[in-house]
C-alpha cells in the first residue's frame, strides 16, 4: 500500500519592503508533507521554544519545508554533508 502524504497550499504575499515601499509579489503553490504540519505547529510553540508565537511557527514551517525536500532528495550531493548534521539536531529537537 501506498503511503499517502498531507496536502497543503500555501499563499505568500509580500506586504511590505525595507525600503518602505509597497510590496506587490505573491507566491503560490501545492506542496505534500509526511508530517501534519498543524500538529507540528503546536508542538513546537508549546515547547516555548522562541517568545512569540510568529517565530515557532515560521522555524515550524521552514523547518518542515526544508526536511521534506531533503528527503524526497536523498541521494542529492547538495545535502550529502548536511544530513548528518541535520539528523543530530532533529534527534535534539525531538528531545527538547
Amino acid at each position: 500500500m501506498e503511503k499517502r502524504n498531507n496536502a497543503y497550499y500555501l499563499e505568500l504575499k509580500e506586504l511590505s519592503l525595507k525600503d518602505g515601499s509597497e510590496g506587490n509579489k505573491t507566491l503560490e503553490f501545492n506542496f505534500e508533507n509526511h508530517d501534519d504540519l498543524f500538529h507540528i505547529f503546536e508542538v513546537i510553540k508549546s515547547k516555548k521554544l522562541f517568545e512569540d508565537e510568529n517565530t515557532s511557527n515560521e522555524f515550524a514551517l521552514g523547518l518542515k519545508l526544508f526536511t521534506e525536500v531533503m528527503l524526497k532528495s536523498k541521494k542529492h550531493p547538495l545535502f550529502e554533508e548536511f544530513r548528518p548534521a541535520m539528523v543530530e539536531f532533529m534527534k535534539k529537537l525531538k528531545s527538547i
